[in-house]
C-alpha cells in the first residue's frame, strides 16, 4: 500500500510565482481526499508533484516511503495515475481502445491481461461499445470519462481525478460516484480536485482546503464545513455547500443527510426558519 507524503514542499514557477509554500501533507493508503480552493490556490501544482510531472523547489515528496526525486515519471506512473481536467490535453490516439491501452501497455501489460484491463475500464465508465470510435467523435463529457478509463486501466494504487464531475450530467456524476466506490472497495487511494463542494462533502472522507499555496483546513467534511470554518473557507472565495448552511441553521450539523433535511424542513410546516 502506498502512502503519499509532502514535507515542507515549496514550488516556484519560472518568473518567481510561488504556487506551493511549505506544504506538509500525508495521504494514507485507501483514503478518499478532496482538494478544494480557488483557482490558483495550488491544487493542480500539488498533485503534479505526486506523479513527478513537477519537482519541488524545496522540500520532499515521498511516494510509498521513497523520495520521488529519485524516481522517473515512468516509474511513478506505475503507482500514481492522473486524469487531467481538460481531456483534450491527454487524449491523442485514433481509437478509444488504443487510448485506454496506452498506459497499461507501457507498464508491461500484454495479451489477455491487457485486454481485461482495457475492457474492464471501458465498462466502468460506460464506453464498452465505443472501442473502435475516434475519441474526438465523443462529446467532451465522454472524453472526460475516457481519460478516467485510461487511468483505471493502469491499476495504479493511487488515482487522481482533476475536476471529475465538470461537464457531466446526472448520469455521468452517478457513474463517477460508482467508480469512486469501486476504487475504495479495491483499497485504492482516490484524490480529487473539485470545485463542487457538495460532491466533496458527500463523497469524500477528508477535505483539504488550499489558499495561496498553503493548506488552511484539513479534516473530515463535518469539520471543514462546520460553521466555525466558514470564515476560512470564505477567505479563499469558497461558500459552504448548501446542505451545510441549511443543516447548521436547523441544528443538524454541517453534513446532514437528505432524509434529515426533508424531515426537519417538514417539521417547520413551511414556516420561515429563525436565526
Amino acid at each position: 500500500m502506498t502512502e503519499l507524503r509532502l514535507e515542507s514542499v515549496r514550488f516556484d514557477y519560472p518568473g518567481g510565482v510561488r504556487a506551493l509554500d511549505g506544504v506538509d501533507l500525508v495521504i494514507r493508503p485507501g483514503e478518499r481526499v478532496a482538494l478544494v480552493g480557488q483557482n490558483g490556490s495550488g491544487k493542480t501544482t500539488l498533485v503534479r508533484h505526486l506523479d513527478g510531472l513537477l519537482r519541488p523547489t524545496a522540500g520532499r515528496v515521498l511516494v510509498g516511503g521513497v523520495d520521488a526525486a529519485g524516481l522517473t515519471v515512468a516509474r511513478l506512473a506505475r503507482t500514481v495515475g492522473l486524469a487531467f481536467q481538460d481531456p483534450d490535453t491527454q487524449v491523442f490516439a485514433s481509437s478509444v481502445w488504443a487510448e485506454v491501452s496506452f498506459g497499461p501497455r507501457n507498464v508491461g501489460l500484454r495479451g489477455a491481461a491487457l485486454r481485461a484491463a482495457v475492457d474492464g475500464a471501458l465498462e466502468q465508465v460506460g464506453l464498452a461499445g465505443e472501442a473502435a470510435t475516434n475519441p474526438f467523435d465523443l462529446g467532451v463529457s465522454r472524453r472526460k470519462l475516457l481519460t478516467i478509463a485510461s487511468v483505471l486501466a493502469m491499476g495504479t494504487q493511487v488515482v487522481i481525478l482533476d475536476e471529475p464531475t465538470t461537464g457531466q450530467d446526472l448520469r455521468g456524476v452517478l457513474r463517477i460516484e460508482s467508480i469512486l466506490d469501486g476504487l475504495t472497495a479495491q483499497g485504492r487511494t482516490v484524490i480529487a480536485i473539485t470545485h463542487d463542494l457538495r460532491f466533496a462533502a458527500e463523497r469524500f472522507d477528508r477535505i483539504v482546503v488550499l489558499r495561496t499555496g498553503r493548506v488552511i483546513l484539513d479534516g473530515p467534511p463535518e469539520a471543514v464545513f462546520a460553521a466555525s470554518a466558514w470564515p476560512a473557507l470564505r477567505s479563499t472565495w469558497l461558500e459552504p455547500p448548501l446542505p451545510a448552511l441549511v443543516g447548521e441553521r436547523l441544528g443538524l450539523g454541517s453534513t446532514p443527510t437528505d432524509a434529515a433535511l426533508v424531515a426537519a424542513v417538514g417539521s417547520t410546516g413551511g414556516a420561515p426558519l429563525s436565526g
